[in-house]
């Protein structure tokens, strides 16, 4: 039996945990600027929710979800923040690292990009969520009606942020680069549905703990921080060889037998954990007291610590009551 309250309850905390993992574990932002959920949570939690729910509609699983987590970030990052093609987006002259001069792009910015909000701003928080609802952690959580008030939500927050964004830095790409930026988020999207499922049936082997496989997901996140821009090109390299190892691990683990809901979530905590612990080292956005800066990064990665605490005491108990909730590789991460 389904309980429609607790699907909704699922959505709406997807919704706000989006663009909490994304903008503000990050450290880019601190407590006192919690107000931004209000224009954030529609374009984060929104697109969140949408790629999610289509996932889950389509019977698909991860593999799907990050392919539809490029198309967001191209989305974001080419037309709302245009932060790919702006030289001077925060003053901090990112594009002249790995410089493409025939795209206006740099190949390290844009890369990374491709990292952050595919792995940490939809699937980092996708997970989490999922382990906190076990349960309905396969199904699809909102009915058509809410689905297309998940759609107008994050149309609403796109349109918001880059009429903000246009407004407050001045710059606007060229034709150009806008085509080419569409025609990557329609290649991503038409990828995501159109690649092959996995087999029917999962292979046997064993697979790591999910102490070791949150271990090591926390571990890769570092790798992909500490590619460093002054490399270049190099810089480049190292961060497509972080990714290699990572989808080839997930994918030879999630297709075995052994690998459960816990392991998923226990990915997703490990990138959780790491970007609270990055914030430590990093600089917000936006000038702030140090020690409202403080603060925030310790209460923000203790309030993330005790969101996956719960999550996995509940993965653990629904798994137990119900060991079909193993995923079936359709559904694997």
């Amino acid at each position: 039996m389904t309980h429609p309250q607790r699907s909704i309850l699922a959505a709406l905390t997807l919704f706000f945990v989006a663009p909490l993992v994304a903008e503000f574990l990050l450290g880019d932002f601190p407590l006192t600027w919690l107000a931004l959920l209000i224009p954030m949570a529609p374009m984060y939690g929104g697109g969140a929710l949408l790629i999610r729910e289509l996932t889950r509609r389509s019977g698909r699983g991860w593999p799907t979800m990050l392919l539809l987590g490029c198309a967001y970030c191209l989305i974001e990052e080419g037309y709302t923040t245009q932060s790919l093609f702006n030289p001077n987006f925060l003053g901090m002259h990112l594009l002249r690292f790995a410089w493409i001069p025939s795209l206006g792009i740099g190949a390290w910015w844009t890369l990374f990009m491709l990292n952050v909000h595919p792995f940490w701003s939809i699937g980092v928080s996708i997970a989490l969520v999922e382990g906190l609802f076990p349960s309905r952690a396969r199904t699809p959580w909102l009915g058509n009606f809410g689905l297309s008030i998940a759609a107008a939500l994050f149309a609403a927050g796109v349109w918001f942020n880059t009429y903000y964004s246009i407004h407050t830095y001045h710059f606007v790409a060229s034709r150009p680069q806008f085509l080419i930026t569409a025609l990557f988020v329609v290649a991503f999207a038409a990828a995501a549905f159109l690649i092959p499922r996995p087999a029917a049936q999962k292979t046997s082997g064993s697979v790591p703990s999910p102490w070791l496989t949150g271990a090591i997901a926390f571990l890769l996140g570092v790798g992909v921080f500490l590619s460093f821009p002054i490399w270049n090109w190099g810089a480049v390299g190292s961060m497509l060889a972080v990714d290699l190892v990572f989808l080839f691990l997930l994918w030879e683990f999630s297709r075995r037998s052994g690998w459960t809901l816990l392991h998923t979530l226990s990915v997703g905590s490990g990138g959780a954990v790491f970007y609270g612990v990055h914030a430590f080292v990093g600089n917000p956005v936006v000038p702030s007291p140090k020690s409202i800066v403080l603060a925030s990064r310790v209460l923000f990665l203790v309030l993330a610590l005790a969101f996956i605490a719960v999550a996995v005491s509940r993965t653990r108990g629904a798994l137990a009551a119900s060991p079909s909730l193993t995923p079936t590789p359709t559904h694997s991460a």
